[in-house]
């Protein structure tokens, strides 16, 4: 059966690669019959034949990763998002180099293996000479966002997959990664790519955004649009100059808008292409860029823009007294007296060099407060550096977390790798999601924290100075227990443990929900009207604060006119009802047993099931509170 399906589909592929037109069904579209016609006469692939996907070595996954480390970092949350604004179940988001070698996915672990079965293996070659047509390798060679739905694969082996992928540039325009979507269920219509497409794209252009803006970090970035509601938005041109005001980067909206080919821009003055001189230009220039302002091209066309750089306007022979701004923390909300209080001890226990453990549901901020600790810290201008333990293959983490010596390795590099704990020597390593450590690391990590040496595999020791924040959503005591996890290694990285609260559980919401808005708004003014904002608010959150700024997100990039309306919010947030309250559970009988539970939930009910402080006020541990909550049935609902 399954060779009479391969048998059929190369003949559906040369039919079409031998000049027959279709007029619907795999080959109609243009791009796909060109990709079969490449296949076939260049690459010399045999449609009909199954193989084993090709897989680089180790050594050469480690190298691609660490050439492309700050893409990987900044594609990680967006991957993470993309993946549950797609409901998560059924796809795998990946990303690749562009070779198209898969370097990162993102799917639901019960499905990841079915995803490898079906050759999505980390360090897999999808470009179109080893696959065939598919929805990364095709867009390598088209170089623009596409989907490969089923039958439209060449190799008949791919036919169970859906791929939609979108292209990411560099600032000068080379192509630097691909996004791509992909599921093995059979029931995928085209049709339903039209929603799944858009958000790759989204978020292709979102990461290329983030690139470009990190690139040139320390230039002035000029930043400008039709509208002056969609500057900051990913549609906006961009465009970096030097301090000669010499042009050095513009992406392809920047070209779009300007009317002009790359070439003709990189390195002329940016003067010669707006209406204003360059002290002009500069005099606009703020360091945290907000409002923008008119401008006009040099052949009178008007755009809005903002450019972010020190303003260099005259100083003030006596300058006017300035109030100090209020102390703020770097990208975290800390409106909830609870999270405020555990924030002010966590800092002042790192500063003693006090192991942190973060504890809290998927989503709930964990790597946001443990970078908030860090840059308020005496260390803030030293590295951060975070891992993500479940991220990672377990074949790479090793040494990706200790580096490893040139040679040490088939496919290693000559020069060596300088792994995470060598990276943020100084600083401060992140292990996001330590539970799911392997057992053999956690041995070797333990190691580095009593003796602060790290060994690269195949090297000598090398001192290190680092100070650790580690973070779960897991029971790491439960994982202890059933021999997952070390237990010296849990107290040695329990210093201090602080558990987050849910989205649903926090006092700040207003707070947090302005602060995520005006951060996803780019510097623009958008206002949520308040039926939206009771329904935001009203809303149970499963997903925590990266669900409800993902949300933002792509409300703040879909508003027209800066303002956010109930029906401009997902079906799910409009239709859902305040949770109902559990019904009581029948009590025990016994007296003692009954009147222990009901302290136990009243606490809980009271501190809104925060553990730390539920644990507190009934003058307990956490460790013993969670033992008489498994003790009395006790769990939090959803």
């Amino acid at each position: 059966m399954h060779d009479n399906h391969l048998s059929r589909h190369a003949r559906q592929v040369l039919t079409v690669t031998q000049g027959k037109p279709r007029l619907h069904g795999p080959g109609a579209d243009p791009s796909i019959a060109r990709s079969w016609l490449r296949c076939l006469e260049d690459y010399h692939l045999d449609p009909a034949l199954a193989m084993a996907p090709t897989v680089l070595e180790h050594g050469r996954v480690l190298e691609s990763r660490e050439r492309l480390q700050q893409v990987l970092q900044i594609a990680g949350n967006e991957m993470s998002s993309l993946h549950q604004q797609l409901s998560g179940a059924g796809h795998a988001v990946l990303l690749t180099d562009a070779r198209g070698v898969i370097l990162n996915c993102v799917t639901d672990p019960a499905e990841r293996k079915s995803f490898e079965r079906a050759g999505l293996w980390l360090g897999a070659d999808w470009s179109e000479a080893c696959e065939g047509t598919n929805g990364i390798g095709t867009c390598l060679v088209e170089r623009q966002a596409l989907t490969i739905h089923q039958g439209e694969h060449f190799r008949g082996q791919h036919t169970g997959l859906t791929c939609s992928a979108s292209p990411v540039f560099d600032p000068h325009g080379e192509l630097l990664a691909v996004l791509d979507v992909s599921s093995a269920r059979p029931d995928v219509s085209r049709q339903s790519q039209f929603h799944t497409m858009a958000l790759v794209n989204l978020s292709a252009k979102m990461i290329e955004s983030c690139y470009f803006l990190r690139c040139f970090d320390n230039q002035w970035l000029l930043r400008f649009h039709l509208q002056a509601e969609s500057v900051g938005l990913f549609s906006e041109g961009l465009l970096a100059f030097d301090g000669e005001g010499r042009i050095s980067a513009v992406n392809q909206s920047a070209l779009n808008l300007l009317g002009h080919i790359r070439g003709g821009l990189l390195g002329q003055p940016v003067e010669a292409f707006f209406d204003c001189s360059l002290d002009e230009l500069l005099g606009r220039a703020s360091a945290n860029a907000s409002a923008s302002w008119p401008l006009r091209t040099r052949d009178g066309r008007p755009l809005f823009a903002v450019l972010r750089g020190e303003s260099r306007r005259p100083v003030p022979a006596v300058p006017a007294p300035v109030k100090p701004p209020a102390p703020s923390l770097p990208g975290i909300c800390l409106g909830d007296a609870g999270l405020q209080a555990d924030f002010r001890k966590a800092l002042r226990v790192f500063e003693r060099d006090v192991p942190l453990l973060i504890n809290g549901e998927t989503g709930s901020g964990k790597e946001a407060v443990a970078k908030a600790v860090h840059l308020a810290s005496q260390r803030s201008a030293k590295a951060f550096v975070a891992l993500n333990c479940a991220a990672i293959p377990e074949s790479l983490i090793e040494s990706e977390l200790f580096g490893y010596r040139g040679g040490s390795f088939t496919g290693a590099r000559k020069e060596g790798m300088r792994g995470k704990l060598q990276q943020a020597d100084g600083g401060t390593l992140f292990l996001d999601e330590i539970g799911d450590m392997p057992l053999a690391l956690q041995t070797r990590l333990l190691r580095v924290l009593e003796d602060r040496q790290v060994v690269p595999i195949g090297g000598e020791a090398e001192a290190v100075d680092v100070r650790i924040i580690s973070a779960t959503h897991r029971n790491l005591l439960e994982r202890v227990e059933d021999g997952g996890f070390r237990e010296d290694l849990y107290y040695r990285l329990n210093g201090l443990e602080v558990t987050l609260p849910a989205l649903r559980e926090r006092s700040d919401k207003p707070q947090l929900l302005d602060f995520l808005l005006a951060e996803e708004a780019g510097g623009e003014t958008v206002v949520i009207e308040e039926a939206a904002r009771q329904a935001l608010l009203a809303f149970n959150w499963p997903g925590n604060v990266r669900q409800l700024r993902n949300v933002l997100r792509t409300l703040a990039a879909l508003c027209e006119d800066g303002r956010i309306r109930l029906d401009d919010l997902p079906a799910m947030i409009r239709q859902a009802r305040p949770a109902a309250v559990p019904a009581v559970e029948a009590l025990s009988g016994h007296p003692l047993d009954d009147a222990e539970r009901s302290a136990l939930l009243n606490a809980l009910e009271q501190t809104r099931w925060h553990m730390t402080h539920a644990a507190q006020q009934l003058g307990i541990s956490r460790n013993t509170l969670y033992r008489k909550m498994r003790k009395h049935g006790i769990a939090r609902s959803a």
